[in-house]
């Protein structure tokens, strides 16, 4: 408890431990810069130039569990179902890039996307009040988003019941026989504020009691993808991911 106090209120104020281990990352930046400028056939190297790149160095590729297993999993269950327009509602963009790749994309968030492709329609909307008629969508995602909302973390009014209001609206929005792919953090349930809601699995699928499970996967503690599993599995974690996907 106290290492998490410490990493989300008082380490953003006092930098002391950052500040060290950035002036080893600078020694190396600088040693390598004079080994580099030594080699044969080396360019020339000036400061107005230079670009420290000096965190990058790790044992292994880092990742969000979370956004990449999510992103891979629905996107591989949108295609599977042959949709042939998509709507998502607030999710990471990369994956909103991505799927454009597969069919047209309307993206929708509180913080309009000004990014241009062909098969990418941007707009500026809220998830508890989305710029659609009832049951008119039928392909819908909104990955790790509902758990913010209310929170006033992105300019949004704040608001206890946030997360249940926009799975309200994302099922009033979802066409019959229409496939919603969600996500949120589960576990046990508490308000990390103002950074997100954590909801228990079963939450989440009361909120959709006019709904349909199909299938229920998640991101585990362990950051390893557990496809198709049962719910009851996930009832214990700390901070996991709940994969949802729905039918109308």
């Amino acid at each position: 408890m106290c290492k998490l106090l410490w990493k989300h209120w008082l380490a953003p104020i006092f930098y002391l431990h950052r500040v060290l281990r950035t002036m080893r990352s600078y020694r190396k930046y600088l040693s390598d810069w004079y080994k580099y400028s030594k080699l044969p056939s080396a360019e020339s190297l000036h400061f107005i130039n230079s670009y420290p790149c000096i965190s990058d160095i790790s044992d292994a590729t880092p990742f969000d569990a979370h956004y990449f297993y999510q992103a891979v999993w629905a996107m591989e269950r949108i295609v599977r179902c042959k949709a042939t327009k998509h709507v998502d509602v607030g999710s990471d963009v990369k994956f909103v890039g991505m799927l454009t790749v597969c069919l047209p994309v309307v993206f929708v968030d509180i913080r309009p996307l000004r990014a241009k492709l062909s098969r990418l329609t941007c707009l500026k909307g809220d998830v508890l009040a989305l710029p659609f008629s009832d049951s008119s969508v039928e392909s819908l995602s909104c990955l790790h988003v509902a758990e913010h909302v209310g929170l006033g973390r992105y300019g949004d009014s704040l608001d206890p019941s946030g997360t249940r209001r926009a799975c309200t609206e994302l099922t009033r929005i979802l066409a019959p026989g229409g496939n919603l792919f969600f996500s949120v953090p589960i576990g046990r349930p508490r308000v990390c504020f103002n950074a997100h809601r954590i909801h228990s699995p079963w939450q989440i699928v009361d909120y959709f009691k006019d709904l349909s499970l199909i299938e229920f996967s998640a991101v585990d503690d362990n950051q390893d993808l557990l496809p198709n599993i049962d719910i009851r599995r996930m009832e214990n974690a700390a901070y996991g991911c709940g994969l949802y996907w729905f039918r109308r």
